[in-house]
């Protein structure tokens, strides 16, 4: 009895000292540093020029073909180009056109293709793109509708830089709204649901917006969740039921759009802590160019921070992208184990 006592004190002093071993979270398994390391890169696969050789103001064809950017552009004098797609130039002297693709993890590749002109001088200097102006509706605002990159890291990346401007500062006694996450969580977005304020922006799939006269909708491609937000500076309701993605209420400053959301439930997190019903987040988006859109938002919860924080990015839009694509989610797989240093 004594050594069937003893076997056993043993087995319960081992297992608590394999899980005090197991405590500390190992950040190459997290969800996103994963999604960064196995990220496909970008490729080239075809960028032609047909045919390579006219005279003075003869059309001949761009033709390219990318994979996995997160913007192409074309010079001269082109600018930001789809992902795939033609376009007939007509030089008057022989023209070398590059095409620069920018990829994950600050990846960028380029390729070339010269269309001769002969008996003509070579141009040799690259043309500045063409500037494209902001898009307006019928009543004057700026039209911010289209397809924006998705951002990795915490709380953005490229294609979505991300600053966090005021970093988040607990209340006292307010430690347990920090997430801890052990060895063995799958992480944030292993459970498929949605994701609140600017969290939203932070995972590896791209977001639309489309604009109409009264009213704003903002599609996650991930997790397929939505916005439908009235733009003509409404109230909240008085009493809102607490949601995923809370109640939005919308109005203009001038070219920038104001999002008010109240109303949410305590499921979610954001930046690494937790939140009560009491979350508040107002964010700012505009179109500062044509390819770019500035997002900013200042989170307060009197019950778990300190003061309102900030966050602000810069995403970058998709010309490639008409919509965003479905998405269903299930289940989230943890692929850490598939990625252990021998």
């Amino acid at each position: 009895m004594r050594r069937a006592l003893a076997i056993l004190v043993l087995t319960v002093v081992a297992m608590s000292a394999q899980t005090v071993r197991q405590e500390a979270p190992n950040p190459e398994a997290t969800s996103g540093a994963i999604q960064r390391r196995v990220a496909p890169p970008a490729r080239i696969t075809r960028f032609t020029v047909e045919p390579g050789t006219v005279q003075p103001g003869q059309p001949a064809t761009l033709t390219w073909a990318t994979e996995n950017p997160s913007g192409v552009t074309l010079d001269p004098a082109m600018g930001t180009v789809a992902a795939r797609g033609s376009m007939q130039v007509s030089p008057a002297a022989t023209t070398t056109y590059k095409l620069t693709v920018r990829g994950p993890n600050n990846q960028v590749l380029t390729r070339e293709a010269t269309v001769t002109v002969p008996g003509t001088t070579p141009v040799t200097t690259t043309a500045a793109p063409t500037t494209k102006a902001v898009p307006r509706l019928a009543n004057g605002r700026p039209d911010l509708s289209g397809v924006y990159a998705a951002s990795l890291g915490a709380p953005g990346g490229r294609g979505g830089r991300a600053a966090a401007a005021d970093g988040p500062a607990l209340k006292p006694g307010a430690e347990k709204y920090r997430v801890v996450r052990g060895p063995n969580d799958p992480g944030l977005t292993s459970d498929c649901m949605p994701l609140a304020g600017p969290q939203a922006f932070s995972v590896p799939y791209q977001f639309q917006l489309v604009e109409g006269a009264h009213q704003v909708a903002i599609l996650n491609e991930y997790p397929g969740t939505f916005r439908i937000i009235p733009t003509d500076g409404g109230p909240h309701p008085a009493d809102p039921d607490p949601t995923w993605m809370g109640d939005s209420a919308g109005h203009w400053e001038g070219d920038t759009l104001v999002v008010d959301t109240v109303g949410f439930n305590d499921k979610t997190e954001i930046s690494g802590f937790k939140h009560s019903e009491a979350l508040h987040i107002v964010e700012r988006f505009s179109r500062s160019t044509y390819d770019t859109l500035q997002y900013e938002a200042t989170l307060d919860d009197a019950n778990v921070f300190a003061k309102p924080w900030k966050v602000t990015r810069t995403f970058a839009l998709r010309p490639d992208m008409a919509k965003v694509d479905e998405f269903v989610c299930e289940t989230n797989e943890d692929y850490g184990k598939f990625f252990k240093k021998e």
